[in-house]
């Protein structure tokens, strides 16, 4: 599983650092934790236009998003 610490960035700087992630781990799992709710919904749009499935929790302060 790769992990992506997005925590405290302003978008569109989770998603891209997301995309990379994508990019450099194919169909890996990818968890992404993140600090705000514009960040949490943009990646999980951006997993649902690449057929992939997101799920969002929160966790404390920020959300943590499953990407398989």
């Amino acid at each position: 599983m790769i992990e992506v610490d997005a925590r405290g960035l302003s978008c569109p700087e989770p998603v891209i650092l997301t995309m990379n992630a994508m990019k450099k781990g194919g169909s890996e799992s990818i968890k992404v934790t993140v600090s705000n709710t514009v960040a949490r919904d943009n990646i999980c749009s951006l997993a649902k236009k690449r057929k992939r499935t997101a799920t969002a929790q929160r966790v404390g302060d920020d959300f943590v998003i499953e990407i398989a």
